[in-house]
């Protein structure tokens, strides 16, 4: 620790070349400094819809204080960490993404709460922080002071150091959105429950499932941005060729990170047989002409919404006939899927549709016996070769309202403002003896981002070509 004459100490790296601190240098560093407060900051874009939301959380928890953190730092290796992203329920109700945050509604006599941000300010100049701390702005950047950020949200601020201590004094009812912050978890340790903080949990997942028209415009730039994001791919395939998929993986990152904050998931470059590992984020792999490459992306918006779009390409830009009936099989499956997404109908309805013209092809091929359609549905011996659901809510998580009640999500109801993937998909095992020889090693996922609209849908991602022949015709034009 170097002792500094006010303020606290500021903590020194164990191995650090310079050890001592003259009070000349100290002086120095301490004055000279321009006045940088901006005064003039507009509330960002999504203040009002962050306010309409705080006041929905506010209705169903009266007279209750709620704690919901955005995070911290999470160490990768020793001193260096992963890039701070907020927890999604923090950024949803504050349209803030600094570590330590930490938005708490406090109830109040006459009814409502009263919200406030508790963020990190300025660091420190008398203690000389902002340049002795690792973390101080002259290492890490300028931080917005406290009157910044208010301006900017739209909503009170304060110091979040002194948090923790002032909420190990409160009384009264608590909850804490979990999983985020073991600072502030631990000072609430005795105050709140397991159960009332599920619930919490279980609402603002809720929340979630209809997208305002900020969260939809997001959404819609989000999928423009991962379609360019895949022709970028589709032009530099012969570099992928001689390397691996991790140019694929490199070329759209390049992208995500240009036009948005980053991917909204571990990006699937997954050439040949790897297109049957529903999952592939390895992306060592070989890229071959002959194969088929399933990209599995999406760009994260700077307001951390995300699209999820999956396109099987044939990497030398023309399927073979197998590839062709394999891809169109899954093609009219996602047709038939999209076609049934509208407001009223039940969540699981595409899933089920989707999951009938895909057996119905499998049968159609000789590939489950003599058995009807109907029976191996019954049965779901089909999902041997399709595996996973036809798709999920999408928004500022790529799986978005997973804490939802089963009754809210799988077993509801559509609504317009509702997103959600169409993704349905056959995966042929390189080892699966079941099937001919040719079929092994084949993947094939088509995927879409759907949003329901008050007389059906729009697929958000429609620019992106999904026919067979449309995908060799837009190969072509890239060069490919």
């Amino acid at each position: 620790m170097t002792e500094r004459t006010s303020g606290a100490p500021v903590k020194q790296r164990k191995n650090g070349l310079d050890r001592k601190i003259s009070d000349e240098l100290a002086t120095n560093m301490n004055e000279g400094w321009d006045d940088t407060e901006r005064d003039d900051l507009k509330p960002i874009a999504q203040a009002a819809h962050t306010a309409r939301r705080r006041a929905e959380l506010s209705a169903r928890f009266p007279g209750e204080r709620l704690v919901i953190p955005a995070g911290r730092l999470k160490v990768r290796a020793n001193d260096t960490y992963y890039r701070f992203r907020p927890s999604s329920d923090y950024a949803y109700l504050t349209g803030d993404q600094t570590e330590n945050g930490v938005l708490v509604l406090e109830p109040r006599e006459d009814g409502g709460h009263t919200a406030t941000a508790y963020v990190l300010p300025r660091s420190d100049r008398e203690n000389g922080e902002f340049w002795l701390s690792a973390r101080g702005e002259l290492w890490d950047g300028r931080r917005n002071s406290l009157g910044e950020n208010a301006r900017l949200l739209g909503l009170p601020c304060a110091d979040v150091r002194p948090l923790p201590d002032a909420l190990r004094e409160t009384t009264g009812a608590v909850r804490v959105l979990r999983g985020h912050d073991a600072v502030i978890e631990d000072a609430l340790t005795d105050k709140v429950t397991a159960e009332r903080d599920e619930e919490l949990r279980v609402f603002l997942s809720e929340m979630r499932r209809i997208k305002d028209d900020f969260e939809i415009a997001d959404l819609r730039f989000a999928c423009e941005a991962t379609a360019r994001g895949f022709e970028d791919v589709v032009r530099v395939l012969d570099k992928a060729q001689a390397t691996s998929e991790r140019y694929i993986e490199g070329t759209f990152f390049l992208r995500a990170r240009v036009e948005g904050n980053d991917v909204g998931y571990a990006s699937i470059c997954a050439s040949g047989p790897h297109a049957t590992t529903i999952h592939w984020v390895r992306n060592d792999g070989p890229v071959r002409a002959g194969d088929l490459l399933l990209l599995d992306a999406g760009v994260e918006t700077r307001n951390l919404y995300t699209a999820d779009i999956t396109r099987t390409l044939p990497v030398s830009g023309r399927f073979t006939p197998l590839q062709r009936k394999i891809y169109d099989a899954v093609y009219e499956a996602q047709e038939a899927g999209i076609a049934v997404v509208r407001p009223g109908a039940g969540y699981r309805e595409y899933h089920l549709e989707a999951q009938r013209v895909l057996a119905e092809h499998l049968v159609s091929w000789g590939l489950l016996g003599d058995l009807s359609v109907d029976k191996v549905l019954e049965l779901g011996l089909q999902r041997r070769w399709t595996m996973h659901g036809t798709g999920h809510m999408l928004g500022i998580d790529v799986h978005d309202c997973a804490a939802a009640r089963t009754e809210m999500y799988v077993e509801g109801t559509l609504e317009p403002g509702m997103v959600l993937t169409v993704e349905p998909g056959l995966y042929f095992q390189a080892d699966d003896l079941t099937v001919p020889e040719e079929y092994r090693g084949i993947g094939v996922r088509i995927e879409d981002d759907i949003l329901v609209t008050e007389s059906g849908n729009e697929n958000l991602s429609l620019s992106l070509p999904r026919r067979s022949e449309e995908v060799e015709a837009w190969m072509s034009s890239l060069g490919a």
